[in-house]
């Protein structure tokens, strides 16, 4: 990636910058940038140049891409349980696919920086007063109270405190041999065992059990070969002050690297051409994600595309579509053969949760489990149809048993939803119904193999 030399890591300071908070002491922030810029960084520019290159091999098939974790992440889950939990739901789905696949699956978590989120509403109404809606651990609190909602710039630094703690200790997991966790042996799948569909989910089980032991009665194959991974972070690219300050110059290339993860996304809040967030990521040599909603038209992609990564550099961009269940047949094709017309490099993937998102009488936000499998079939299908290769999935999941999704092969039902709602903000799939999707995709990748 060559670098544009008017670009600098403030350049979007000079552009209409939407979702940021508005802070009462604008010379206490700067000092706070001023202190995370001194910081280490908290990954290294060739493991992101590594994941740009797996990105690459996935949008030619080569590879797979699961991306998944919290809509947004709390301080309060910087803990061992929790993040144990997360890394190892991901882990266990990443062996369902790779078996059914045959080929590597890249692993990349929401997680040690997914602390801020888009809102469609500056306040909320509480008892009656309107209040600063939360906006993320790193801007304010959750709690409904007018001064906890105020945006403390000190959060900031505390969010990369929080994250350094979070990755250094999945590098420590990994490195102690966490991986082996992901053994089927080691698979809670009861409440799926009791549902009708466990049947075919079962056979699944069996095939790659059976395919580890024989790997190894070879004496530690498998131990060497499949213990051994790589994982990856990544966050929305959101609060541009935070992510102007994690960004490195790399002193061998000369490029720019945002160095608080692995891969950052444009929401599809702030994917506008001329807006400060596309301009930040256009001088950054991290892969870029960018969220693709009904509302994208083929000539918005096309120019978008052509603005962030203009030497149509492979592995530089993935498009993650969230089109929902109703719309996916509408936009997708469209979308997909004006790519392919203009033979411009992504790497596709699918977010089959966010355009699924409804509120119940109570006003609590859900998703069906249905729903977010339909979309992800057609989705599989539409690319099948126009030639084009479906290099990946991006759930908002977790390893806890909370109900927040309904359906699924437990068949939770809304008036369950209060059981175990636990979401500060959107709706996750759950341990079992995370696995669940892993089988379904798996299911479809053999069907497509045969």
């Amino acid at each position: 990636m060559s670098r544009d030399e008017t670009w600098s890591p403030a350049s979007w300071r000079q552009k209409k910058a939407l979702q940021q908070p508005d802070y009462i002491d604008p010379g206490k922030y700067e000092k706070i940038l001023g202190r995370l810029n001194s910081l280490p960084p908290l990954v290294f520019p060739g493991e992101v140049i590594k994941l740009k290159n797996k990105i690459a091999l996935a949008a030619q098939g080569g590879q797979f891409i699961l991306q998944g974790g919290d809509c947004v992440e709390r301080f309060s889950d910087c803990n061992e349980k929790t993040i144990m939990n997360k890394i190892k739901i991901l882990l266990q789905m990443s062996v369902v696919l790779t078996y059914a696949s045959g080929k590597p699956v890249v692993k990349i978590g929401r997680i040690a920086g997914q602390f801020s989120k888009p809102r469609s509403r500056n306040f909320e109404k509480v008892d009656g007063v309107d209040i600063p809606v939360y906006r993320g651990d790193s801007i304010n609190s959750y709690e409904p109270i007018a001064g906890e909602r105020i945006p403390r710039p000190s959060r900031l630094l505390e969010s990369y405190f929080y994250a350094s703690s979070t990755i250094n200790y999945i590098r420590a997991m990994i490195d102690g041999g966490f991986a082996d966790l992901h053994q089927p042996y080691n698979w809670n799948l009861h409440e799926i065992e009791q549902t009708g569909k466990w049947k075919e989910y079962s056979g699944i089980v069996e095939q790659i059990l059976d395919a580890i032991r024989f790997m190894e009665s070879f004496g530690g194959v498998y131990t060497e070969k499949l213990g051994r991974i790589e994982f990856y972070t990544s966050h929305e690219g959101l609060h541009l002050g935070y992510e102007e300050a994690m960004t490195r110059k790399d002193t061998i290339t000369g490029e720019y690297f945002n160095l608080g993860a692995h891969m950052i996304w444009i929401g599809e809040r702030t994917r506008e051409i001329d807006g400060a967030h596309v301009e930040y990521c256009k001088g950054i040599s991290n892969p870029i994600g960018i969220k693709i909603g009904p509302s994208m038209t083929k000539d918005e992609l096309i120019n978008l595309l052509k603005y962030l990564n203009p030497e149509n550099e492979q592995g530089r961009i993935t498009l993650i579509t969230r089109l929902g269940v109703n719309n996916v047949r509408k936009v997708l094709p469209g979308l997909i053969n004006s790519i392919n017309q203009k033979k411009l490099e992504v790497t596709w993937s699918c977010d089959p949760m966010h355009g699924n998102t409804a509120l119940t009488k109570e006003g609590l936000k859900t998703r069906n489990c249905e729903d977010i499998l339909t979309e992800l079939k057609e989705t599989y299908m539409i690319h099948n149809d126009h030639k084009a290769c479906l290099g990946g999935v991006h759930f908002e999941l977790t390893g806890e048993d909370v109900t927040e999704c309904t359906g699924g092969a437990v068949n939770l039902k809304v008036h369950d939803l209060s059981r175990n709602y636990q979401s500060f903000c959107d709706p996750r799939l759950n341990y079992a119904q995370s696995m669940e999707i892993a089988f379904l995709i798996a299911k479809l990748i053999k069907k497509e193999n045969e």
